[in-house]
């Protein structure tokens, strides 16, 4: 979808369009004002971290279980770890990876290296079963994988998001005690992170906001892939297509209308009201104090604190969600760092639709992003 969307066709689901994935997170929430019960209304901020010396992050020797009837624990396996078959829409699940030749699991096959978990953090509106590809790749080298999503009904619930921003807690404390122990036969275990818009891109924020004070966790973070994210993040018109998009259930990034009637017609004008109206929100709902404070420190922590480890961001020129020149600019300032990036530029692929639109091209990018990542772990 471009913004702004001059026209658009029918929002039946059943007509001929392609899965448009909603690229943006929740904002922050807003303090409450005295004699109002209302908060912003799509409010959601994440706890804040501890401050330095507190001791809410000497997490337990074990990992928490997952508290969620509708996400039963499997009991660990004999290397550790909450790995679950839980339901799709629960709250997270992690997926083991299958023994290695040696019999070692979670690491990269053949080379003895470190106990690698993949932490995959889909786009608003994703399902666990849309990163099931990933799942099965990243489990085909030897990775464990946890699948992160946010739905657009939690987004827009009564209790105003803050059902996302414990899910996230608890996926950061998951994570943070995992990866602070080791395995029973003495590897070490990593991360690896890979996000998915700019939604999964702004968790990963969160995530290292609550890991901030622990240089040792950042350390184990070992390579980042962005994917159709890092882009724009105070832009109203950006947050306005991307809101719009989950609101109307629209399927198409870029749909071409032909020889709608007069009541679809009337639908075009309406949605293109909505999203104007959507603009103008956005455009004074990111100017308030609480919650440009709480945006910026989040694109703060992105732009200047990410950990030492190797970058690469695959985008496309076609993407009409995340702007391409955002993105680049964005990598040229992670350069400019220091940081060592990479990245790769899909030409015709629509938003977050790389892998489905050039499968062997994207896997053999993460192959080798993979293989430079360890690399760099050694020297």
């Amino acid at each position: 979808m471009e913004a702004p969307v001059t026209k658009l066709a029918s929002s039946a689901l059943h007509r001929r369009v392609l899965l448009l994935h909603p690229p943006f997170p929740f904002l922050p929430r807003r303090r409450p004002i005295a004699g109002r019960s209302r908060s912003f209304p799509v409010a959601c901020a994440l706890p804040r971290p501890p401050s330095p010396g507190s001791n809410s992050l000497n997490l337990p020797s074990s990992l928490s279980p997952l508290h969620r009837a509708s996400n039963p624990v499997v009991p660990p396996s004999a290397n550790g770890g909450p790995f679950t078959n839980a339901r799709d829409g629960s709250s997270f699940a992690w997926n083991r990876a299958p023994a290695t030749s040696d019999g070692a699991r979670g690491g990269v096959r053949g080379d003895g290296g470190p106990a690698v978990t993949v932490v995959l953090l889909g786009w608003l509106g994703a399902k666990r079963k849309h990163l099931r590809r990933y799942v099965e790749w990243y489990n085909s080298k030897g990775f464990h994988a946890v699948r992160f999503v946010i739905g657009v009904r939690e987004m827009l619930s009564l209790d105003l998001g803050r059902g996302v921003e414990g899910r996230i807690e608890e996926l950061a404390n998951e994570l943070i005690a995992w990866v602070s122990e080791g395995e029973d036969d003495g590897r070490e275990r990593c991360l690896l992170i890979h996000t998915f818009s700019n939604t999964g891109w702004f968790v990963y924020g969160r995530i290292l906001e609550r890991m901030h004070c622990r240089q040792d966790l950042i350390e184990k973070i070992k390579g980042c892939v962005v994917d159709s994210g890092a882009a724009e993040p105070f832009n109203p018109k950006v947050w306005a297509a991307g809101f719009f998009t989950a609101l109307v259930k629209k399927s198409n990034s870029s749909v071409e209308v032909k020889d709608i009637s007069n009541e679809q017609e009337d639908e075009g004008i309406v949605e293109t009201a909505l999203l104007s109206a959507l603009e103008w929100f956005f455009s004074a709902a990111l100017k308030l104090p609480d919650v440009e404070r709480r945006l910026t420190k989040i694109v703060s922590i992105l732009s200047e604190a990410q950990p030492s480890c190797p970058q690469l961001y695959l985008y496309s020129t076609a993407d009409n969600v995340i702007p391409y020149e955002s993105v680049e600019s964005f990598m040229e300032t992670q350069r400019r760092m220091g940081r060592k990036v990479s990245s790769f530029n899909f030409g015709s692929s629509p938003h977050v639709d790389h892998y489905r639109t050039f499968p062997d091209l994207y896997m053999s990018q993460l192959d080798n992003f993979i293989k430079e990542c360890f690399a760099a772990a050694k020297k």
